[in-house]
């Protein structure tokens, strides 16, 4: 395994992350593992060197911070040595204060969020989106409150407009406040509009990028139809991938990342994340995995290093996107 520092910390950080969102309960997505099921998929990323676990309060709401948190302690990992992350936001409930980026919501939801990790600590702690309802010095003020409490060694960020994380990195400056040092951004192969302006405006302020759906929700395995869907569970329950991609130009990229992969003998899956893998800006791509052989291909990938030719055949055919993502 690969290890970096996430942005300008001195933190380290495996160069995948395992994304715990498919570990939780079926009830809230058919397609989730359950905590058996769970078991050796966590088991295979520490034995491979993996030490970054991405989870958030939504998740099977908090059935997967509870899955997560349970499973290191069974393997015996040492809380030091693991790379624990969260997320708040989401709505947990039909309570109207249990969901956004208030105060009250963010310094209730750490609470909850480590006493289902079991945990005193997380090492980062993200907000989950942009909150259009409340002041963003309010949030702030209370992330920081949750740093210096010793709740959450770092804070992050999540999809968003660069002007949003431009104005709380501002914010969080102007008042001595601690800022984020990563985003987790919708970024991969079949949608590349975080190359305008976040990863500029990250890279320029030092801020790790860590992200989702690096393979586009399984976008690139061969499976998924013009009309919509296709043949595994997850792709015939997931609308939110039909609003992300299915684009014709999409299936022209997907089509070109497969042919290189026949010809490499891998797979048009780990073609794209070897893609993320080897832009340089890049800290840790966030991988899900509901099969055992999406965990070795994804740790696999690590190995590939594509020629410029290559990158040119997959990048050539990409076409402008509407904002993606975001909500």
């Amino acid at each position: 395994m690969q290890y970096v520092n996430l942005g300008s910390t001195g933190m380290k950080v495996s160069r995948l992350c395992l994304g715990m969102m498919s570990y939780g309960s079926k009830q809230w997505r058919t397609w989730i593992l359950e905590e058996e099921e769970a078991r050796p998929f966590v088991r295979c990323a520490l034995e491979a060197g993996i030490n970054f676990f991405d989870t958030a309060d939504v998740y099977s709401t908090g059935e997967s911070e509870r899955i997560t948190g349970k499973l290191l302690r069974e393997f015996g990992v040492k809380r030091e040595n693991v790379i624990l992350a969260t997320k708040v936001n989401g709505q947990m409930s039909d309570d109207i204060n249990d969901r956004g980026l208030s105060r009250k919501h963010v310094l209730d939801s750490i609470d909850k969020s480590l006493q289902r990790l079991g945990v005193d600590y997380v090492d980062l702690y993200q907000i989950h989106r942009w909150d259009y309802e409340t002041p963003i010095e309010e949030t702030m003020d209370a992330l920081n409150d949750v740093v210096r409490a010793g709740k959450a060694r770092y804070i992050g960020a999540s999809s968003m407009f660069a002007w949003q994380f431009s104005k709380a990195q501002y914010t969080a400056q102007r008042h001595g406040w601690t800022r984020f040092v990563s985003m987790q951004n919708h970024y991969n192969l079949v949608y590349r509009e975080e190359e305008r302006e976040m990863i500029p405006l990250c890279l320029d302020q030092g801020v790790g990028l860590i992200p989702w759906s690096p393979m586009a929700r399984g976008f690139f395995a061969k499976n998924r139809t013009r009309a919509g869907g296709g043949e595994t569970a997850r792709a015939q329950a997931d609308p939110f991938a039909r609003q992300l991609y299915f684009r014709e130009e999409d299936f022209i990229v997907a089509d070109r990342a497969n042919e290189i992969a026949e010809a490499r003998g891998v797979t048009g899956s780990q073609i794209a994340l070897a893609w993320l893998l080897n832009k340089p800006h890049i800290t840790a791509p966030i991988i899900g995995a509901t099969k055992m052989e999406h965990l070795d291909q994804a740790i696999a990938a690590l190995e590939i290093k594509l020629s410029d030719e290559e990158v040119r055949r997959l990048e050539e055919p990409y076409k402008p996107h509407p904002v993606l993502g975001h909500s």
